[in-house]
């Protein structure tokens, strides 16, 4: 739209939104949004009013942008490189996660480069359904996005980063976002410069917005800031995303390139008439959906010699039927990409693609795979994924303990039958170069699952580890056992949540258990008792109990207690022990049918928000109605108490001793490795009273073992150490 190009005055009287501080309460601008959506499209406009309330910023873009004028006028002279010159963009996509959904794959990243690549270049095939009055406007834009294959410390990698950190979802200050990639990611800590790289940045959340960047300045030429910030779910068109949140990025790059909306670059769409300093785009107020009819002003017959209906299939507005830029927007970007005081020209220059690895024929440098989770079940099955950068045509794959045990396809499917803890071995090859990336421990198989009762009080272990737990730590401290407090007995499982960071997310999670004798008539209850503080009224804490059905491939949040509901306005401010009457018992009977097989799994999620320490102790799994009492099989109050396992550790031999409640029980000891290979089975016949069962270590190894009590009804599980 044909106006008078901005000034420091008009950018600073434009500004209409409020700049909001990283602890107040988030409200949604709903005239922001697409129809049908539930985020603000794009928050650019949003951004460059706060950073225009700097001075220091205001005065330093206006010379920006008049120097951007004059280069623009010399460009339409013809004394600038001509239209036919392709310029290159290397890009960094940064994968900021907490190992959730928007941790999306390679594949996804992908096909949002090839969106790019598609939009800039016009070959995307919906342009031939344009509207007949932006037919002959439509224009490539003879841009090309490349992966930078060069890190900042001349490392070779894949063009993405990932990071894990709870800074994904704080998308109220995108610098701590980006600080936690910088000190976080997993190729190179330091700055990114944003004159040698484009940064997109992928998040959970970055502020309620699908995306957002900065137009060019040289007041953040060369700072990592200066990128690209998009919500994990609208990139490219497969995975999390869809064809319908695919061009966020075709959007957010046209702003970083110094397009504005074509309603103007200061406010929301449906407010004014406002300038894009376009001359080929008809003045509108902008669109929220795809009213191709749509003729929101008459201030462009100045121009056009009559009222000409809005541009809405243009990449700048807000319709999801976007799919043009003008001639008169792509000589702006071509403009933008060559001015150097910005940091644009740097990044397009051959030296630059060079020194970053964009402008090179692709060879192997490091062999990688990944698999969708390493924790499974005896029989599960997995597909591992070739990860390797920046082009691989051969693998040579060895599963330890997998079938098949070696493969050569890319993406090979393996399955695991025996419990233990394998390594992967990935030899990578270009033709030329080979690589080989070996992973000891990578993927444990979970032991047969225990039946219910199911019960864990703790007191037989001083660590959470596997078999029987998984311990996830999304940073600072971990669950661990304590010995110094419990609702039963004196163990417990403890989060020392007293000083912890906000946001951060830990896991207990335990082992499977076999719950495929439950039908319709028994039902099951899962209860657990809890102890926890507030350290103050505002404390944020959360636990969430989830559970799975199918080993972990997926979960299901089941219960969520508060801070509040947990402590209600009780407040401890130094680091807390629970007495005996600080303990609470919650039942839970929604372990519903699709739980009820051999694969059932549960963990224990706390959100870390500024409360005191959290407990856990009495795990109780069973059929029928809840019970207030713990309800136990072999391994305490059933047919068996007070067992105990000693010497432990054992040099030459294991006494076991228990009091067993009838005369005449059967049992069977079995004696495993930790894969859960059978070394022996001891079978007694208890008598009534207190017995002692001694059983010979003298010929195992140095290591750790499992002994399982097995009785008619149920069994148990403990571990010892063979010295």
């Amino acid at each position: 739209m044909k106006k008078q190009f901005s000034t420091l005055l008009t950018l600073t009287l434009c500004f209409s939104g409020p700049v909001l501080s990283q602890n107040t309460e988030r409200k949604l601008d709903k005239q922001n949004m697409r129809e049908g959506e539930n985020v603000e499209y794009c928050m650019t406009h949003k951004k460059m009013n706060e950073l225009m309330l700097n001075p220091q910023f205001a005065q330093q873009y206006a010379q920006d942008q008049l120097e951007f004028n004059n280069l623009l006028l010399e460009k339409k002279g013809g004394n600038s490189p001509a239209k036919a010159v392709q310029y290159t963009i290397p890009v960094v996509f940064h994968v900021l996660h907490n190992g959730g959904p928007e941790n999306i794959s390679k594949e996804q990243i992908m096909t949002a480069l090839s969106i790019l690549n598609r939009d800039y270049a016009m070959l995307n095939p919906d342009t031939i359904s344009i509207q007949a009055p932006f037919q002959s406007l439509r224009s490539k834009v003879d841009i090309k996005f490349a992966l930078a294959t060069i890190a900042p410390n001349g490392a070779c990698f894949s063009g993405i980063t990932r990071t894990q950190s709870t800074q994904t979802s704080n998308g109220s200050d995108g610098q701590a976002q980006v600080n936690a990639i910088i000190a976080g990611n997993d190729v190179y800590n330091g700055q990114w410069p944003g004159n040698k790289y484009l940064n997109i940045f992928i998040c959970q959340d970055i502020g309620g917005a699908a995306g957002y960047t900065t137009n060019p300045s040289s007041f953040s030429a060369t700072s990592m800031m200066n990128g690209v910030w998009v919500l994990s779910t609208y990139v490219g068109n497969i995975g999390t995303s869809s064809n319908f949140t695919s061009r966020t990025l075709t959007h957010e790059i046209g702003h970083w390139l110094n397009l504005s909306h074509v309603w103007g670059g200061t406010n929301n769409p449906g407010i004014s008439c406002g300038t894009d300093n376009v001359d080929d785009t008809p003045a509108t107020k902008g669109s929220t959906s795809c009213a191709l009819n749509a003729n929101t002003c008459s201030t462009d017959n100045a121009y056009w010699g009559f009222d000409q209906i809005d541009n809405v299939e243009n990449y700048m507005d807000y319709s999801y039927c976007s799919k043009m830029f003008t001639i008169g927007q792509v000589d702006r970007m071509r403009t933008a990409i060559i001015q150097t005081s910005t940091g644009r020209a740097n990044v397009i220059s051959a030296a630059n693609l060079a020194a970053v690895g964009a402008n090179t024929a692709p060879i192997l440098c490091t062999a990688k795979f990944s698999a969708p989770k390493q924790v499974v079940c005896q029989g599960e099955s997995i597909q591992f994924t070739d990860e390797s950068f920046n082009i691989a045509t051969g693998w040579s794959w060895t599963f330890t303990g997998g079938i098949p045990a070696t493969s050569s396809v890319q993406n090979p499917t393996v399955t695991y039958n025996t419990p233990g803890t394998y390594a992967v071995k990935l030899v990578a090859t270009d033709g030329s170069n080979n690589s080989t990336s070996n992973i000891a421990g990578y993927i444990t198989v979970l032991p047969s699952a225990s039946g219910i009762p199911f019960f864990e009080g703790f007191e037989n272990l001083t660590t959470l580890t596997s078999p029987d737990w998984t311990v996830y730590n999304g940073g600072g401290n971990a669950w661990a056992v304590t010995t110094t407090t419990g609702h039963t007995g004196t163990h417990s499982a403890k989060l020392d949540n007293f000083g912890q960071t906000s946001g951060q997310i830990n896991e207990l999670i335990s082992r499977s258990i076999d719950l495929s004798s439950i039908n319709s008539t028994t039902n099951v209850t899962m209860s657990f008792r809890y102890a926890y503080r507030k350290v103050s009224s505002s404390s944020s804490d959360m636990l969430k109990v989830l559970l799975t059905g199918d080993c972990g491939s997926s979960w299901d949040i089941r219960k969520t207690l508060t801070a509040t509901s947990m402590s209600g306005s009780n407040t401890a401010t130094t680091s807390w022990t629970p007495a005996q009457a600080d303990w609470v018992t919650v039942h839970m009977t929604n372990v519903t049918s699709n739980y009820w097989n051999s694969n059932f799994r549960f963990k224990f999620q706390f959100a870390s928000g500024g409360g005191n320490n959290m407990y856990i102790d009495d795990i109780n799994i069973y059929a029928g109605p809840p019970s207030n009492d713990i309800v136990l099989g072999l391994s305490d109050l059933g047919t068996l108490q007070d067992v105990n396992l000693f010497p432990n550790p054992a040099e030459n031999e294991l006494q076991i001793s228990f009091s067993s409640q009838t005369g005449n029980n059967k049992l069977m000891f079995v004696l495993t490795d930790l894969s859960g290979k059978v070394i022996k089975n001891i079978p007694v016949n208890a008598q009534e009273g207190s017995n002692v069962v001694f059983i010979e270590t003298a010929s195992l190894s140095a290591g750790t073992y499992l002994i399982r009590l097995n009785d008619s009804n149920s069994g148990r599980t403990f571990k010892f150490v063979k010295k």
